[in-house]
């Protein structure tokens, strides 16, 4: 791989310490020449460090024949760009040589000529035009990313990748006396050194952090505040300090070319900015285990846990800031405890070496796409967005496991509620009739998943059915691979139904993954056997329930002891229902009063389960039941049922919930994919139409009963996970990313 860097050589502060430690370490594994547009220290620092350094000066149109003339010689696959001047140089040379290009973007470019309005005029609106022509953008934090994202470009085309810096390297012993001498910092023994390193910039707010360490100095006279940077707010931070009566405690050095030095001589490190990325400073301070405060923006919480390994406020807040400087410059036990946290989480996740995978897995991520004709990731489409726990669990599961497949692949979702799938997900998301839209998004995915659940049927809606069969011929017609994923199927109750599911799946699927032997035997029946068949499982198995505390608050909430034990009911309104209402509450009754068990009832579809469950409950005024508020997220729902002794279910993901984390189960079955489920795992069942208290007794007993086995339970999940994971394998298959 060949990847040339563009970038006007003129930079400074975070975006040079980024291009020269990333290149210094991409070099060892990738071939990666840097063009500067201008000689200066920027080329010399990058020549010092071994990279491959070429510098065009003069007329910017003849230096860009210059770089084209290079790029073609020497064979780069990849343009990769930094920087207004750098940006700007990119597309036009993008468009010359049909190369992809991506732009790291280091810094917010609205904010970037903050208090230069010509500068704001020329190169902030090139700059601005430039990254709307760039296909691929990496922000060095999870915030760019998302303001990326906030600005319109497209969700699967933007990369968040972290600044990282070596940890291993030997830090120079600094001599703290001599380098307040060489700045001028009145600075006595016993002072405690406030530094800040960052130019002198409006969007840096130093104001604020001026205002803090005068704060701070009401009850901590010996705090002192150096600064490391130039710029134009010199003056301003001058009067400032004056008009707080510490000029003599303000030391500004100006750049500096030793920052090992500096850091090395001071004792809290600081940064007030009102807008960042990631910035160096951090990670620069936490090398030299430095305790810290920010204000909380950009990536920096990432890093920064308010009390742990730092102390963070709101940008402008000086008097939080303040109150935090002078807690630490009055304990230096604490100072060295949150320095040593804050270096053992940055050394572990913000290394240089971890940028640099992430770096590479990007480049191959762009070159792979490109190399398919921009045609990458999977479409999703399902049951959701209709308020239904068990389907959103199927959508969970799905996007997290095509996340382990790949992390950078696009990921699209077809919803009823989009805002709701890409807030909870963060995935690109579109309405499930936006029809249109659908089909661009199948131009431009490889794979396209019928997701779960069982949407081959005809029983809740004819409409349904027709609809996700169109969708299996549009994917097909349109280049996709398609599979249905971890499905049931049917019932289908009339013919023409059958007949069309038939020629679709056998025309339009190229793989179909079942979560019980009956959807195989619905299959055959169909007369469907061109697409491969794996009986799988239901891929909501895969997920995680929610942490314990936040499952013991939820009890705590709906009235319950966390400490208690329970019995879960999960119902739903059916034809039927209100006749058998009467033995469910029996049952209720039953195993509060002979199992010990305070019966909890929980919404898997929140729109309507809540009514069946309140039904229920008024029959039985003096059982002390638990009614769930819903809606419950898919983790919290699972918690819970896996929280309970025995779970009685009529929702299919009411059981499956409940069986991936081990809980015995009764199933009321008013639909054949429940029953099939229960097959599978040897769950005790009983019909809706045949449903007495008298059988649901003796089978909520013989449930809890299997309590008493919780080595064959631990069995049945396994067994169950294994059958789930061929879902997983079949999906990369068909994306063409197997393991080897």
């Amino acid at each position: 791989m060949k990847v040339i860097h563009l970038i006007s050589g003129g930079d400074s502060g975070g975006a040079k310490t980024h291009v020269h430690s990333l290149l210094h370490s991409l070099s060892k594994t990738v071939g990666v020449t840097l063009v500067c547009f201008r000689e200066g220290p920027f080329a010399e620092e990058a020549r010092a460090l071994g990279i491959d350094t070429r510098v065009f000066p003069g007329r910017f149109f003849a230096a860009l024949g210059k770089v084209e003339e290079l790029i073609r010689s020497e064979g780069f696959e990849l343009i990769h760009s930094h920087g207004s001047r750098g940006n700007l140089a990119g597309v036009l040379l993008a468009r010359r040589t049909r190369l992809p290009i991506v732009s790291t973007v280091h810094s917010d470019w609205k904010l970037d000529y903050l208090g230069r309005p010509a500068a704001a005029m020329t190169y902030g609106v090139l700059n601005a035009w430039a990254l709307r022509h760039i296909k691929y953008h990496v922000g060095v934090s999870d915030a760019m990313r998302a303001l990326l994202i906030e600005r319109g470009f497209r969700r699967n085309d933007t990369f968040a990748i972290y600044n990282g810096i070596d940890f291993n390297r030997a830090i120079p012993e600094a001599d703290r006396a001599a380098f307040y001498k060489r700045v001028g910092a009145d600075i006595a023994p016993g002072d405690v050194v406030v530094g800040a390193a960052a130019r002198l910039d409006p969007v840096k707010d130093l104001a604020t952090l001026v205002r803090a360490v005068a704060k701070a100095r009401e009850t901590n006279p010996n705090v002192k505040l150096v600064i490391a940077g130039e710029g134009a707010e010199r003056p301003h931070l001058t009067e400032l300090a004056a008009g707080l009566g510490m000029s003599g405690a303000l030391t500004l050095c100006g750049w500096l070319d030793d920052m090992d030095e500096y850091y090395g001589s001071i004792d809290i490190n600081a940064l007030t900015s009102i807008s960042e990325t990631f910035p160096y400073a951090i990670t620069e301070g936490a090398a030299h285990r430095l305790p810290t405060v920010s204000t909380r923006v950009g990536g920096i919480p990432r890093l920064i846990i308010d009390g742990e390994t730092g102390y963070l406020a709101e940008a402008g807040d000086y008097e939080t800031l303040g109150r935090r400087i002078a807690e630490l410059a009055s304990d230096a036990a604490k100072r060295e405890a949150i320095g040593a946290a804050l270096f053992e989480r940055a050394s572990r996740d913000f290394s240089i070496d971890a940028t640099c995978r992430e770096q590479v897995a990007v480049y191959d991520e762009i070159l792979d796409r490109e190399s398919r004709g921009g045609r990458a990731g999977v479409l999703i489409c399902g049951a959701y967005g209709m308020g239904n726990a068990g389907d959103e669990a199927i959508l969970d599961a799905l996007v997290a496991e095509m996340r382990s497949i790949d992390p950078l692949m696009p990921v699209s979702v077809l919803s009823r509620d989009p805002r709701g799938a890409m807030e909870r997900l963060g995935v690109e998301t579109a309405h499930t009739f936006n029809i249109p839209r659908v089909l661009s998004l199948m131009r431009r995915r490889v794979l396209y998943i019928n997701g779960g659940g069982s949407l081959i049927q005809d029983v809740t809606s004819r409409r349904s059915l027709w609809y996700y069969l169109f969708t299996l011929r549009a994917a097909k017609a349109r280049g996709c691979r398609v599979m249905m994923y971890g499905c049931g199927i049917g019932p289908v109750t009339r013919e023409s139904g059958v007949k069309s599911a038939r020629k679709t799946l056998n025309g339009s699927v190229d793989v179909i993954t079942l979560r019980e032997p009956d959807s195989v035997a619905e299959l055959e029946r169909f007369g469907v056997a061109n697409p491969e068949i794996i009986l799988a499982a239901d891929p909501a198995l895969t997920l995680r329930a929610a942490p314990e505390a936040e499952v013991d608050a939820a009890l705590a909430a709906a009235g319950a002891l966390p400490s208690g034990r329970f019995a879960g009911f999960a119902l739903r309104l059916w034809p039927g229902f209100a006749e058998k209402a009467p033995a469910i509450a029996g049952c209720a009754r039953f195993v509060y009063e002979e199992l010990g068990l305070t019966p909890v009832f929980i919404p898997i579809n929140h729109k309507n389960d809540s009514d069946a469950a309140e039904a229920v409950v008024k029959l039985i005024p003096d059982v002390p039941c638990v009614l769930m508020p819903g809606p419950l997220p898919s983790a919290l729902a699972i918690g819970v049922l896996g929280r309970m002794d025995i779970a009685v279910s009529m929702r299919l993901h009411g059981l499956i919930f409940a069986a991936g984390q081990g809980t015995p189960v009764v199933g009321v079955s008013y639909d054949p994919k429940v029953t099939a489920f229960l097959k599978c795992i040897d769950g005790e069942c009983v019909e809706l139409a045949d449903v007495t208290e008298e059988k649901l007794r003796g089978l909520a007993a013989a449930a809890a009963a299997k309590r008493a086995d919780p080595e064959g339970l631990r069995r049945s999940v396994t067994r169950l996970r294994e059958l789930e994971s061929a879902n997983l394998r079949a999906a990369r298959r068909l994306l063409g990313k197997e393991v080897s």
